[in-house]
């Protein structure tokens, strides 16, 4: 089911849809794919911070980051 809205649009706004227009879109196709584009990065960012909260609390996890950082140090050659 198809949903109408009504948007203003600022000069940005403006030469972005018709970059994107200029992909061969109709403007309502443009819309579209842009506003679906960006719910999916939003998405991404989410599911990543999620992953580095988790990985952050992982006690293991740090322990062996902290173990490999002291062997990098470790063979690290003198300054």
């Amino acid at each position: 089911m198809a949903h109408a809205i009504s948007v203003r649009l600022d000069d940005e706004a403006f030469r972005a849809l018709r970059q994107v227009e200029a992909q061969g879109l109709t403007q309502s196709e443009a819309v579209r794919t842009s506003i679906v584009h960006e719910a999916g990065r939003l998405r991404e960012r989410q599911a990543l911070a999620a992953e580095v909260a988790a990985l952050e609390a992982d006690d293991s996890d740090r322990a062996e980051m902290a173990a490999v950082a002291s062997l990098m140090e470790d063979l690290r050659a003198p300054g």
